[in-house]
C-alpha cells in the first residue's frame, strides 16, 4: 500500500478527549482519557520526519522523537520504548507534565499551519502501553563495577542519576526525606496531572533494576553527609529547591495567607492516602481564594482549589496574558474549570486587620514600548477581596547545613557550584561529590532535572573508572 504522504493535511491534529468538565472539577484524577491505538498511530503518522528533527533539539533531553513516532505507527510499541528510555529515565512522566507547547511541539514543522504533532500525548502512549505489555529494562548484560554511589533526593534528577548508575554496573542507595519517591512529582504535582501509581511503578522499576531506596531520611538530621562521605565512592546531590519566595510585604501573622509549597504537599501527602499538617486543606472549601503568580506552581494552586471546593478562584499576574510563564495548556485547563484569571496587576499589599487578610492591593501595570518592560501605574489602584491568599511566586535554595565544611562551594544565590568543564560537569569543588537539578540551575522544568541527573550520571561513571 503506498504512503500517504499528505497525512498531515487529512489527518488534523487532535488533542485527547478530557473527561467530564462536572467530573473532573470535583476529582484529583488525570483529566485526559487514553487515546486508542488507531489514534495514536494516525497522530504518529502525521510526522513529516524533517532532515533536520527541530522538536529533537529543542527537547532538553534531545529524544529521539521522530524515530520513536514511526515505530508507534507501526506499532512496535516495545521498540519505540527502548528508545525512549535512551534518552529519558522517566518518559512516562514527561508526556504528562512537560510544557510540550514551549519545548517539542513549538518547533515542529506542522505546528504554524496544521498543528504540530501531539508528541506528548504519544511518548505517554507509548510508556504505558509498554508497560502494559510487561516492558521492562535488560540488565542481564550488565558487569557489576564494584563501586558503590549514594544519591540524595528521589526526585527527578537524582531518580535519573540512579538510573544511569544502575544501568552501568554501580550499587546505588539513594536517600531521602520523603516517604516516598518522586520528589515534588509525588507531593508538589497534583494528581490531576500526574498519577501518583505512575511514580509507584517507576519505583518498582528501579527496586528490580537494583537501585535501594532510604526514604524517610533526612541528611543532616537522620544520617549526617559525613558518614555518606566515608562510606561511598562517589556522592549525587538532587535535594531541589524548596524555600519559597515570598513578597517583601508579606506579614507571617496573617493566618490565612499560605505560600505554594505547604497547601501542594499537604494534598499531596493526602493523595497517597498519608496526612500532612503543613496546611488545613479545609479552609478552601466554600471560600473565595486568591492565587499570586503566573507559573505552573500557581496553575497546580488554582486547579487544586476548584477541587476543595473553593466559591471562586482568582489567579492574579503582574503582566500580560502573552507572558506569562504557565503552560498554555494548564492556563486553559484552568480557565475551564473556572478559574478568573487576573492580567497587569503587581501586587503591593495584604488588606488586613493585623491577624486575617481580606484581599489584596495591586498597582496596574502596562508594558512600555521603550523601555521594552512592564511598568507599574503608581497612580492606579486596585482591590481584589479574598478569604485564602495563596503566594506561588517559585522557589529558591534552601539553608543546606551539613553542606558547611565538606570543601562544596556555593554561587551567589544559594546554588551549588559545579565544574562547566567537558568531562567535570556537574562535579563540585568537592571532587567526590555531584550534583544536578534545581539545587544548581535554580528552579526549572523536571525534564531539565531529568537531563542534569543523567548527565551527572555518565559523569560519576568516568569519575569512578578513573579512581
Amino acid at each position: 500500500m503506498d504512503q500517504n504522504i499528505y497525512q498531515f493535511i487529512d489527518v488534523k491534529r487532535i488533542e485527547p478527549t478530557k473527561k467530564n468538565i462536572n467530573k473532573r472539577k470535583k476529582q484529583f484524577v488525570e483529566i485526559y482519557e487514553d487515546v486508542s491505538d488507531k489514534q495514536a498511530k494516525s497522530q504518529a503518522d502525521r510526522c513529516l520526519d524533517c532532515g533536520n528533527p527541530y522538536c529533537q533539539w529543542k527537547c532538553p533531553v534531545h529524544n529521539y522523537i521522530p524515530q520513536w513516532l514511526k515505530l508507534a505507527n507501526e506499532g512496535r510499541i516495545i521498540e519505540a520504548a527502548e528508545l525512549a528510555h535512551q534518552t529519558n529515565s522517566l518518559p512516562e512522566v514527561c508526556g504528562r507534565v512537560c510544557p510540550q507547547d514551549r519545548l517539542c511541539e513549538s518547533v515542529c514543522t506542522l505546528n504554524d499551519d496544521f498543528g504540530a504533532v501531539t508528541i506528548g500525548t504519544i511518548e505517554k502512549y507509548i510508556v504505558d502501553t509498554a508497560f502494559k505489555l510487561g516492558w521492562k529494562p535488560d540488565l542481564s548484560k550488565v558487569n557489576k563495577m564494584g563501586k558503590k554511589v549514594a544519591v540524595v533526593g528521589a526526585g527527578p534528577a537524582g531518580l535519573s542519576c540512579a538510573d544511569i548508575l544502575s544501568r552501568n554496573g554501580v550499587d546505588v542507595h539513594v536517600f531521602d526525606r520523603y516517604p516516598e519517591i518522586g520528589g515534588l512529582l509525588t507531593f508538589g504535582i497534583p494528581a490531576f496531572k500526574l498519577d501518583k501509581n505512575i511514580i509507584k511503578n517507576r519505583r518498582t522499576i528501579f527496586e528490580e533494576m537494583g537501585v535501594n531506596f532510604h526514604l524517610n531520611t533526612e541528611i543532616g538530621k537522620d544520617l549526617q553527609f559525613s558518614q555518606l562521605l566515608d562510606e561511598y565512592d562517589a556522592i549525587f546531590l538532587s535535594v531541589g529547591t524548596y524555600k519559597s519566595l515570598i513578597p517583601q510585604f508579606h506579614d507571617p501573622k496573617l493566618q490565612n495567607v499560605t505560600n505554594a509549597l505547604p497547601f501542594l504537599v499537604t494534598q499531596g501527602y493526602k493523595n497517597i492516602g498519608l496526612e500532612k499538617q503543613d496546611y488545613d486543606l479545609s479552609q478552601i472549601k466554600n471560600k473565595n481564594v486568591i492565587v499570586l503568580g503566573g507559573g505552573d506552581t500557581a496553575m497546580d494552586c488554582v486547579r487544586t482549589s476548584i477541587r476543595l471546593g473553593a466559591n471562586s478562584v482568582k489567579c492574579i499576574y503582574r503582566k500580560d496574558r502573552e507572558t506569562m510563564p504557565g503552560s498554555k495548556q494548564e492556563v486553559q485547563n484552568a480557565i475551564e474549570e473556572g478559574v478568573d484569571f487576573k492580567f497587569n496587576l503587581q501586587p503591593i499589599e495584604f488588606l488586613s486587620d493585623g491577624e486575617t487578610a481580606h484581599g489584596v492591593q495591586f498597582h496596574k501595570t502596562y508594558y512600555d514600548e521603550i523601555k521594552k518592560e512592564f511598568i507599574t501605574k503608581t497612580d492606579e489602584i486596585i482591590e481584589l477581596h479574598a478569604d485564602v491568599i495563596i503566594v506561588a511566586f517559585g522557589f529558591r535554595p534552601h539553608n543546606l547545613e551539613w553542606l558547611i565544611n565538606h570543601n562544596i562551594e556555593l554561587e551567589n544565590n544559594g546554588t551549588i557550584k559545579v565544574s562547566k568543564q567537558h568531562l567535570r560537569e556537574s562535579q563540585t569543588t568537592n571532587s567526590k561529590v555531584f550534583a544536578g537539578g534545581d539545587m544548581v540551575r535554580g528552579s526549572d522544568l523536571v525534564v531539565t532535572a531529568i537531563s542534569d541527573g543523567r548527565l551527572s550520571g555518565k559523569n560519576i561513571i568516568k569519575y569512578l573508572k578513573s579512581n
